[in-house]
């Protein structure tokens, strides 16, 4: 494993060493808390980050698996379209936003306006999650294994949301719908992927109660 570490440097130089040494083996970065913009655009490898991060970590992620062992800023892997970022610790607001597909995992808590617009992504918080999560969500799953904030859901308009806790407040546009065989399968699926405990029969589905929710 290639060892970068990051104090004191420059985002660009210490992405530009990421970027330079992505090949068969995983790169661990260090000491990155003060980087913003860290392993942007990467295509494909595996970076493993042993410290907190800044905000807008993995943005327009197309293939590569990131995983954080501690806890990362805002906007965590906007806009991103394909590959996995594993968040051991806790993610701030906006947390996989804009996202056409891949997977997050949050392990922590993860703030306001988590996953939206979600255009497809599989979005997994194993904490609590904060106001306004799913807002204007278009596709994919969120799943979340604490309590939501206010307004959970918001003008939901197509994709799935699972949650095992409570909400502060449903969001417009929401109806609750009974689980079946395949969200049983498709929820164990994901937590047998990323080591989660979890009964997925203890948890409730949410969808969108229109297709025109802007019209109700």
């Amino acid at each position: 494993m290639k060892s970068i570490d990051a104090k004191n440097k420059d985002l660009k130089v210490v992405n530009r060493e990421i970027r330079d040494n992505l090949n068969d083996i995983p790169v661990k970065v260090v000491n990155a808390n003060h980087l913003h913009g860290l392993v942007t655009g990467i295509k494909h490898g595996e970076v493993i980050i042993e410290s907190n991060t800044g905000d807008y970590l993995g943005v327009l992620n197309d293939g590569a698996t990131i995983r954080v062992t501690k806890n990362v800023g805002n906007y965590l892997g906007d806009n991103m379209t394909t590959g996995t970022i594993v968040v051991e610790g806790n993610s701030g607001f906006g947390a996989a936003q804009y996202c056409y597909g891949g997977t997050v995992v949050i392990q922590g808590d993860a703030g306001d306006f988590t996953a939206t617009m979600n255009k497809g992504a599989a979005i997994i918080i194993a904490g609590d999650v904060g106001d306004e999560a799913g807002t204007y969500m278009l596709d994919g799953d969120l799943i979340v294994l604490g309590d939501a904030g206010k307004n959970f859901a918001n003008y939901l308009i197509r994709g799935d949301v699972y949650i095992r806790g409570e909400w502060e407040s449903l969001g417009h546009n929401t109806r609750i719908v009974e689980m079946d065989e395949r969200d049983v399968e498709k929820l164990n699926s994901y937590f047998n992927n990323y080591g989660i405990e979890a009964d997925p029969q203890s948890f409730k589905k949410i969808v969108a109660a229109s297709k025109k929710p802007f019209y109700k």
